[in-house]
């Protein structure tokens, strides 16, 4: 990786821990930030996540684990009342990078685009719904709500994203470094059990 990678890494990683951006949004603003044209090569979500890692152990050691501890055990929560939905969990709070600014991501699995939507309505839980960009490479339906989170003591977003049920056929192919780039509620329940402070 390039200098210039490097730096827009490190700068958007900053971003993404102090300010609780996605990616895509950190990389952009820290082109700006540093004053870059924009067409400009942005660094991949691997380069950032990478400096995200970084950061974390530098600037986050003592508080970070403990933030994601409670983020996890809050996912698997609704993980679990979504359960009929083959709920996976992905982004940050799956990797490990999340702090207690990041929103929290289930992929749901349905026959039925809106019976999650249904399910929320007779648990009486409020929503918003709207249109995000999938894994597949079209948009999916997302259903954002705000969850109390006990060990945080504030609300964290929780963005229930609605797939096809065939989809989860593709949920599972490793990410490029070989990871597995969601998991299920068994896969949460063992980071749990293996990350006990």
């Amino acid at each position: 990786m390039d200098s210039l990678k490097s730096e827009l890494s490190a700068v958007a990683a900053r971003l993404v821990v102090e300010e609780g951006l996605e990616y895509g949004p950190a990389k952009r603003r820290a082109l700006k930030q540093i004053g870059l044209p924009l067409r400009t090569a942005l660094p991949g979500n691997d380069e950032v996540e990478d400096a995200v890692v970084t950061y974390l152990s530098v600037f986050c050691a003592d508080t970070q684990p403990g933030e994601l501890l409670a983020l996890r055990r809050l996912a698997l929560v609704w993980m679990e009342r979504m359960a009929v939905f083959r709920p996976h969990l992905s982004g940050a709070v799956w990797h490990g990078t999340a702090t207690r600014l990041s929103d929290i991501y289930i992929q749901l699995f349905c026959d039925d685009s809106k019976s999650a939507e249904i399910l929320l309505i007779d648990h009486q839980t409020a929503y918003v719904p709207h249109t995000v960009g999938g894994f597949n490479g079209g948009t999916v339906e997302a259903l954002s709500v705000h969850a109390f989170c006990p060990e945080l003591k504030e609300d964290v977003g929780v963005h229930l994203l609605v797939y096809d049920r065939d989809d989860v056929r593709r949920a599972h192919r490793p990410t490029a470094k070989g990871r597995p780039p969601r998991g299920d509620i068994v896969a949460v329940q063992r980071l749990l059990h293996d990350r006990q402070p």
